[in-house]
């Protein structure tokens, strides 16, 4: 996971590397883009989508507003725009937790589907 390891030394990060950050497939981001006005990457010269940290930081509030809180799409809008009004886009997780916290998650999961392989092997 190298992206994980230098998350807070990059400027851009790709869709790619946002998708592997942040476990919400790039398809996913893409209509997010449509949906939230806050989630706006530029766009390189190629045309590729360049997201900010601070854009990395609202796909894992969007994510946890839907994923794990339960919002609506409508109701996930409004409270980012009392969030935005508040100053507040991370509710309350630094980024650096909220990494830490996926990248454990990706390895626990890992770590069961070596464990599934072995008990296969035997």
């Amino acid at each position: 996971m190298a992206v994980a390891r230098h998350a807070g030394s990059k400027l851009y990060y790709t869709i790619g590397e946002v998708a592997q950050l942040t476990g919400v497939k790039p398809h996913v981001l893409r209509y997010w883009e449509s949906e939230f006005k806050l989630l706006k990457p530029r766009k390189t010269n190629a045309g590729r989508r360049a997201y900010t940290p601070r854009e990395v930081r609202l796909v894992f509030a969007i994510r946890k507003l839907l994923y794990e809180e339960r919002y609506t799409l409508e109701g996930a809008k409004k409270k980012m725009l009392d969030l935005r009004r508040s100053g507040d886009t991370q509710l309350g997780l630094p980024f650096d937790e909220l990494l830490a916290k996926d990248v454990l998650g990706s390895i626990r999961q890992e770590l069961k589907d070596v464990l599934g392989l072995l008990r296969a092997d035997t």
